[in-house]
């Protein structure tokens, strides 16, 4: 049977069998099923299969997140991304972070780098809501909380680092995003590809959206398979 814990919270992927022992064993107060994530706003279509309460305090890499699993989504497989690009933050940065939902990338880049500014944009309210709880959880002072979409919210800022952890449309908002880079700052962009084209589809795309300034391919980092033939990978790019 395939399950994630959050918090103290089951996610099952399969039919449950007992939920009695499977709550005693696992030692959470509820368990759903999450049958999938919709829309621009990532909400879950859900059930609870036993107990009542959604919300929870999830730890990860020294960061706690608040959400409740009935209004936001939670990514298990993007955890040691969000502790990468964590540790790839310098001092002094300005960092912005588009999609931010509760703070998944925000959050560790605050905890684990000498960020002096972060930006977090978010369409959802649900999420913006624990966004800021988030914020307050950890002690982010250098975390600023934006609610509104990335395609208006983007142009009133510049960065040094850019954060684009969403994926599916991502390529829609690269255009935005290359605006508010500084010159030498990197974006980590995020796409849901074919095997095939990984190589060529996701840079091309952030080269197409940068014009005429310079992009050099950092990194190509491999999340985990989206689909079958379908890979979610991160492109680091540096753009001059």
């Amino acid at each position: 049977m395939k399950y994630k814990k959050i918090g103290d919270i089951l996610i099952l992927d399969e039919n449950p069998g007992n939920l009695d022992e499977l709550a005693r064993k696992h030692n959470v107060k509820t368990i759903m099923r999450i049958n999938h994530i919709q829309g621009t706003k990532r909400e879950p279509s859900y059930e609870v299969l036993y107990g009542s309460e959604t919300e929870t305090v999830n730890r990860e890499n020294k960061c706690l997140f608040k959400l409740d699993l009935s209004k936001v989504m939670w990514s298990k497989g993007n955890t040691n991304e969000r502790l990468r690009i964590a540790k790839m933050v310098k001092k002094d940065e300005t960092v912005l972070d588009m999609f931010a939902g509760i703070g998944y990338f925000s959050i560790p880049i605050a905890v684990h780098s000498d960020a002096k500014k972060i930006i977090s944009i978010e369409i959802n309210p649900n999420s913006y809501h624990y966004l800021c709880e988030n914020i307050k959880l950890n002690k982010c002072d250098n975390v600023t909380p934006v609610l509104g979409d990335c395609l208006v919210e983007t142009p009133n800022y510049k960065a040094d680092r850019i954060v684009m952890g969403y994926v599916k449309t991502t390529h829609h908002y690269l255009k935005v995003a290359v605006n508010s880079l500084n010159e030498g700052g990197i974006i980590h962009y995020h796409e849901t590809v074919p095997e095939k084209l990984i190589e060529t589809r996701p840079i091309s795309r952030i080269r197409d959206a940068a014009g005429e300034r310079n992009v050099e391919l950092l990194k190509i980092n491999k999340i985990k398979k989206y689909a079958p033939g379908v890979e979610h990978v991160v492109i680091d790019a540096l753009i001059d």
